[in-house]
């Protein structure tokens, strides 16, 4: 009896020693897959038109990206202008000639053409993670008569309290969709996601807002591609015989003329010589 009971404590020992390597094992992956970006998706992104509505920027100072949600900002160098024709057929017209000559009274512009084409993504690859420490305040009123500080404030001092579930609040930010909230504790995070509805006062009114788990995005990779602006030209190497607004004149004139392949003109910008400028191509509805 003594040696099946030594026997059996033995096993007993064994099996426990077995389960705590088990549970480190789970606990580092657990770790591991907090630490890691959980979802990689990539997803097309859906062709938009993009129109010239004839602004531009001075100089050559592009902006942190040369793509954005909005816009696009084509670089013109200096002798050179911009024009957008109504119809893409007349566009396509002008370009099948690369050079085209400009009459004046006393000479003759030779200028040259080519497409316009603008960098846009096609496909983007995003990594997303849930932070076990930070939420998502949804839910905000559009017409809220606070400042930025003053939201940021009310929420932080409302999530900040116990008897609200809340703690200590160490990162806050205003978001598109919301106000995000980080929390010096994991589990101030977790009890807040698992209520998920609060009623919190602003503005002298008291307001339902969720609260949800925050997932936290990089873009991994992002694949561009050139897309030609059916309606636009590109006329090269002007020289520098006009000032501004008559070579402007000047070249509608030309391209305008049905005898030369040009038809309606429906923007027209010019840089001179010696100046360089930024293009800014917009979405249809911006």
């Amino acid at each position: 009896a003594c040696f099946r009971r030594g026997d059996l404590l033995h096993n007993l020992q064994e099996e426990q020693a077995r389960l705590k390597m088990r549970l480190q094992e789970l606990q580092q992956l657990k770790r591991e897959l907090r630490n890691s970006p959980q979802d990689k998706v990539p997803f097309p992104v859906p062709e938009v038109p993009l129109v010239f509505r004839g602004h531009v920027q001075e100089g050559m100072e592009v902006p942190k990206s040369l793509v954005s949600d909005l816009q696009i900002c084509y670089p013109m160098p200096g002798g050179s202008a911009l024009v957008i024709f109504d119809d893409p057929k007349v566009a396509k017209q002008v370009l099948r000639q690369k050079e085209h000559q400009i009459e004046l009274e006393e000479c003759r512009l030779r200028v040259q053409v080519q497409p316009v084409e603008l960098p846009v993504v096609t496909t983007i690859q995003v990594s997303s993670q849930m932070s076990s420490q930070r939420v998502l305040v949804s839910g905000l009123p559009d017409k809220l008569k606070l400042s930025e500080e003053e939201l940021l404030d009310k929420l932080e001092l409302f999530f900040c309290k116990t008897k609200n579930g809340g703690g200590d609040v160490e990162t806050r930010e205003l978001l598109h969709g919301g106000v995000m909230l980080g929390f010096a504790k994991d589990e101030v995070a977790q009890n807040l996601c698992r209520t998920g509805q609060f009623t919190v006062p602003l503005g002298g009114r008291q307001f339902p807002l969720k609260v949800s788990p925050y997932m936290s995005g990089e873009i991994q990779k992002a694949e561009i591609r050139f897309q030609p602006v059916p309606q636009a030209v590109l006329v090269l190497n002007i020289p520098d015989v006009l000032d501004g607004p008559e070579l402007q004149d000047v070249l509608q004139v030309h391209f305008q003329k049905p005898t030369r392949g040009g038809g309606e003109v429906e923007a027209l910008t010019v840089v001179p010589p010696g100046e360089q400028r930024l293009a800014v191509f917009t979405t249809e509805s911006s």
